[in-house]
C-alpha cells in the first residue's frame, strides 16, 4: 500500500489570483503545467488528458520542491519577481532540437525577452525561428520553461498556444513590466 509520504506523482489544481493552474509531476520532475483557467475542473481536464499524469491528488506527502512551486506560482501570480530555474523538470521523450530550445528558454529571466530566432541562435539551431516556435507551442511546462518570453521578430507579440492565446501571453508580460505591442498612440490636442 502506498502511503502520503512515499507519493513520488502526481497532480494538484491551485487557485491563485490570476485563475486556476495546474501542475504534474513525476518521480523525476515537473511534466505539466497549465496556465490560468476560470475552473478548477477545466484544469483538472487539461490535466487528465495527458498521459503520465498521475491520479493522485494529495496534498500531504508532495515531494518539497512541488510544495514551493506551488507557493512560486501563487506568488509569480502576485506579480512577484520568481525564478523558476531551479524547478527539477521531467522532460523523457522529448526530442534534442526541443530540448535545447527549452534549455536556452530557461535561462531569460523575470522580465527578459528575446526572439525565436535569437533563441534559436542561442541554443545552437541558428535559422530555425518557425521551428522554434513550433517547440515552443509545444511546451508541456509553460512559466518553467517560460515560453511567454519569446517574441516575434520586430518585438511583435508572436503566437501563444495557452488558453487564451497571445491576449494571456500580453498579460504575463505585462506582470513582468514588459510591454509589447504599437507604443501608446500621443496625446491629442485639446484644441486651445
Amino acid at each position: 500500500m502506498e502511503t502520503a509520504s512515499s507519493i513520488t506523482a502526481g497532480h494538484a489544481v491551485l487557485e491563485t489570483v490570476i485563475g486556476f493552474m495546474g501542475i504534474a509531476w513525476s518521480e523525476k520532475g515537473l511534466i505539466r503545467l497549465c496556465l490560468p483557467e476560470r475552473s478548477r475542473e477545466a484544469v483538472e481536464r487539461r490535466l487528465m488528458r495527458h498521459a503520465g499524469v498521475a491520479n493522485t491528488t494529495a496534498n500531504i506527502g508532495q515531494p518539497q520542491w512541488v510544495v514551493e512551486l506551488i507557493a512560486s506560482i501563487k506568488a509569480y501570480a502576485t506579480g512577484e519577481d520568481v525564478d523558476f530555474s531551479g524547478v527539477p523538470v521531467d522532460l523523457d521523450g522529448v526530442d534534442d532540437f526541443r530540448l535545447a530550445i527549452y534549455d536556452a528558454a530557461r535561462k531569460l529571466h523575470y522580465g527578459e525577452t528575446t526572439t525565436y530566432g535569437e533563441l534559436a541562435k542561442r541554443a545552437g539551431q541558428a535559422g530555425l525561428p518557425r521551428e522554434t516556435g513550433a517547440a515552443l507551442g509545444a511546451n508541456p511546462v509553460p512559466l518553467v520553461i517560460p515560453c511567454h518570453r519569446i517574441l516575434a521578430a520586430g518585438g511583435k507579440i508572436g503566437g501563444f498556444s495557452a488558453p487564451g492565446g497571445s491576449a494571456t501571453k500580453a498579460k504575463m508580460l505585462a506582470m513582468e513590466g514588459v510591454r509589447v505591442g504599437p507604443p501608446p498612440a500621443a496625446q491629442v490636442s485639446f484644441g486651445f
